[in-house]
């Protein structure tokens, strides 16, 4: 009998280069992460989850791989990796680790060798390789944009100095994509996926899941005006193809060789939880992101529809559905869900953005967010430093930004740096705790001292402490894996349900709502109003 564990579990995501430095140059590193391990089991996870610390040339935060074999200097060796996948495993938490099979590094072996080669050649056909429009072949092969802005093709001077082929890039021009019509392609995935559950990684996330395969013949696509960093709603050539799924059917069959339950999570930004359930069927991925719910207004009919329907989708199919509220690619939603304005997901907020977020009702909000988002059936996915409250870092200098978005667009979109601030853990350390020396790839705000780890510690009040309370509840009242019953009868400003034992009611109006007699207040998100539940608030209620 297994124990699924990926059905109920809370994982949280660890972005490396911003949760602890050991070795004092800025950017947090594996060893930095092994240190900070007993924190996390402390808050209650189950789950580590540690996006890319493979050899990069970092020009995208570690998403442009160019060894996956390895381990980036940067973030220290295979040794460090070892020992930090034994204490999790000590302190009883699972590791998954992020696998980036859409696109490599352009310094990826592989890719040095195709630049090198002749087109046709076996070292191209690894790569989306085309020859170019026009009688010169002067333009690209179609009209695709980058998802970071402008084309997604980029021309090479072949060995005679000629202007030469175009190979294709659906983010920087230094990621470009594999070609998964290669058998080459295919195995040496296969061979990556043996390499981390050899040494006894738990499973995979796997980036850009939906990408991988494109349409036949490349067919021209113009994203709809307003669409969001992943496309539009219509069907694109680029995300989603059928044959995608037979690589993750494949996937499935290795990792099912292995002994313990290894596991694969789906980052597939489609447009309908209908379409996303197609990765997890029975025979392909575990789990995918529910990035419907992540982009959810903070209203309780968008609440109810979005949870309703990812509960029937993803039940429909036999898998959990998971919840997210925050990750390192979108506005951490102790900010998100106080926007007076629309921004898309990748656009990022910054100092002169409009609609900037009111911070006390951005918290406010994301405290009684996660109180309904822990209280749900299936697995929970938690951002690193938002169990501590932090916001976005809006007003981060632009002579300090990193993200390829903002480079590419020239300044027009400020991109996903503000959530990737290096976190707090100690009020008066230097970076507050992150490393030693004070140093942080990325500036830290003022405040952080304000949200600091050990100013939360043991304060009932805090956000920490909270978040703690609620993985306690959810471990000790089997939530996760209870069926959902909706609550009816109570005030239309109400999101209500009922998971065992446990009543959720949370309340996104402006007036107060009063507890249904009979019932007792197990954890609140925020202060009781006289006994009654205050707008931006959620309570966890018990029968007396």
């Amino acid at each position: 009998m297994t124990s699924e564990w990926w059905r109920s579990a809370a994982i949280y995501q660890i972005y490396p280069r911003s949760f602890a430095d050991a070795s004092g140059d800025g950017v947090g590193d594996l060893v930095g992460i092994t240190s900070r391990l007993p924190e996390l089991a402390d808050l209650g996870v189950d789950v580590v989850w540690l996006s890319p610390f493979m050899t990069s040339p970092q020009k995208d935060a570690g998403y442009d791989v160019a060894d996956y074999c390895d381990v980036d200097p940067l973030f220290g060796t295979l040794d460090d990796f070892d020992a930090l996948l034994a204490r999790a495993h000590e302190l009883g938490l699972r590791v998954i680790v992020d696998l980036v099979p859409n696109h490599s590094s352009d310094q990826h072996v592989w890719f040095q060798e195709a630049l090198a080669a002749e087109p046709g050649s076996r070292a191209r056909s690894r790569y989306m390789f085309r020859d170019g429009k026009g009688e010169d072949g002067s333009e690209p092969p179609n009209n695709w944009e980058s998802i970071f802005g402008g084309p997604a093709w980029t021309r090479v001077t072949e060995a005679d100095g000629s202007p030469g082929q175009w190979y294709l890039h659906l983010f920087d021009e230094s990621q470009p994509d594999f070609d998964w019509g290669s058998a080459d392609v295919r195995e040496e995935f296969r061979r990556i996926l043996r390499f981390w559950l050899d040494r006894g990684v738990d499973g995979f996330r796997v980036d850009v899941a939906h990408g991988l395969v494109k349409a036949d013949e490349l067919p021209d696509y113009t994203p709809p005006e307003n669409a969001d960093s992943m496309g539009g709603v219509e069907p694109v050539p680029y995300w989603g193809q059928e044959g995608v799924h037979e690589v993750y059917r494949d996937w499935r069959r290795l990792l099912e060789s292995y002994d313990g339950e290894r596991v694969l999570c789906a980052e597939a930004w489609m447009p309908t939880v209908d379409e996303i359930a197609l990765w997890v069927r029975p025979d392909e991925m575990h789990q995918a992101f529910n990035f419907s719910y992540v982009m959810s207004e903070w209203d309780p009919i968008v609440l109810h529809d979005v949870i309703h329907e990812s509960l029937r989708a993803f039940g429909g199919v036999g898998a959990p559905s998971t919840w997210v509220l925050s990750n390192h690619d979108v506005i951490r939603h102790a900010s998100r869900l106080a926007l007076a304005a629309d921004f898309p997901q990748g656009h990022g907020i910054g100092p002169n953005s409009p609609g900037k977020p009111d911070p006390v009702v951005g918290l406010r909000r994301a405290r009684a967010a996660t109180s309904i988002m822990l209280a749900l059936p299936g697995s929970a996915y938690i951002y690193q430093g938002e169990e501590l409250g932090l916001p976005e870092f809006i007003d981060l200098p632009d002579d300090a930004r990193q993200d390829p978005t903002w480079f590419r667009l020239k300044g027009e979109r400020y991109g996903r740096d503000g959530c990737r601030v290096p976190i707090p853990w100690e009020s008066d350390r230097p970076a507050y705790g992150f490393s030693e020396t004070g140093s942080s790839w990325l500036p830290q705000p003022e405040m952080w001292a304000d949200y600091a780890r050990d100013r939360q510690v043991g304060d009932p009040s805090s956000t920490l402490e909270l978040y703690r309370t609620l993985l306690r509840l959810r471990k000790e009242q089997s939530v996760a894996t209870q069926v959902l019953e909706w609550v009816e009868g109570l005030p239309s400003q109400t999101l209500a349900f009922r998971v065992g034992s446990i009543t959720v009611i949370a309340n996104l109006g402006q007036d107060p709502v009063a507890i249904p007699a009979g019932m007792r207040v197990l954890v609140a998100s925020g202060s009781l109003d006289d006994g009654a539940i205050p707008t931006d608030t959620t309570v966890w209620l018990a029968e007396d």
